[in-house]
C-alpha cells in the first residue's frame, strides 16, 4: 500500500494532517473498504511506525515493523532527516541521463542507493532509477518530515494485545540498529530480530528473510 502522497497514492486534501493520528485511521478505513478485518500488518521505516500504531489501537492482528521510525534520539532524528533531505535534493539535481548512466554500473548503484541498501549491486538499473526519483516526486515527503519533527513523534507505548516483531538490518545506515534495542525496551514483549546483511530497506536486501519474519509473526497470532 502506498502511503498518502507517496508512490501512486495522491496527496492528502489541503488541511488534512500527515500526522500519525490522522493517517492511521485512514489506513484502517482502506482495510475496511477492502473487506479486511484486522489484518496482519508489516511496514518499513515510516510504515513500521504506522504498523505499530495500528497494533496499538486495535487495527491489526499482528505487527511486523522493519527499522521503524519513532525510536530515535533528537540527534539521531536530525541526522536521519538531513540524510533524507540530501537524497531528495540530489535526486532533483541529477539529470536523467546521468542517473541512467550511473544505474548501469555497480559503483553507480552503490553511490545512489547505499544509504538504504546494504547490497545495492543486486538492484536492477530500472529499480535504482525509480527508487532514486521517488522521493523527489513524493508530495508527502516534506509534510511527513515536518510532522516527524513535532513533539510526540516518538513511539513510547507498550503493545500487549497482539504479537509484535521488530526487525532491524545490522547494516542500516539511516536508523542505527541501537534503536531496535530502544524499541525492545518500549515494547518488552516484542520479538527483536536482527536481519543479517540488510540495510534500511531489508525487503530488497534479503526478501526471503523478511518473508520468514513476517510469516512467523502472523502464525504466532493464531497460537
Amino acid at each position: 500500500m502506498d502511503l498518502p502522497g507517496f508512490g501512486a497514492s495522491p496527496a492528502l486534501p489541503e488541511g488534512v494532517s500527515y500526522g500519525i493520528r490522522s493517517v492511521v485511521p485512514l489506513l484502517a478505513e482502506v482495510c475496511a473498504a477492502l473487506g479486511v478485518e484486522r489484518p496482519h500488518v508489516a511496514g518499513n521505516s515510516l510504515g513500521g511506525l504506522l504498523a505499530l500504531e495500528m497494533g496499538l489501537h486495535g487495527y491489526a492482528r499482528s505487527v511486523t515493523a522493519l527499522s521503524p521510525a519513532g525510536f530515535w534520539s533528537s540527534a539521531e532524528r536530525r541526522y536521519s532527516f538531513a540524510v533524507l533531505r540530501a537524497m531528495r535534493l540530489g535526486a532533483r539535481a541529477l539529470p536523467s541521463s546521468a542517473l541512467r548512466l550511473l544505474s548501469h554500473t555497480a559503483a553507480g548503484r552503490a553511490a545512489l542507493t547505499s544509504t538504504i541498501y546494504a547490497r545495492p549491486e543486486r538492484r536492477s538499473p530500472a529499480a535504482v532509477v525509480a527508487e532514486t526519483r521517488a522521493p523527489a516526486r513524493a508530495a508527502g515527503f516534506a509534510p511527513v518530515l515536518a510532522e516527524g519533527q513535532r513533539p510526540g513523534s516518538e513511539f513510547r507505548e507498550d503493545i500487549t494485545r497482539v504479537p509484535v516483531t521488530i526487525g532491524w538490518g545490522d547494516r542500516d545506515r539511516l536508523l542505527s540498529r541501537s534503536q531496535g534495542v530502544r524499541a525492545k525496551r518500549v515494547i518488552p514483549g516484542a520479538r527483536l530480530v536482527r536481519l543479517h546483511g540488510c540495510g534500511h530497506v531489508p525487503m530488497n536486501d534479503d526478501p526471503a528473510a523478511v518473508a520468514r519474519t513476517v510469516l512467523d509473526t502472523a502464525r504466532s497470532a493464531s497460537l
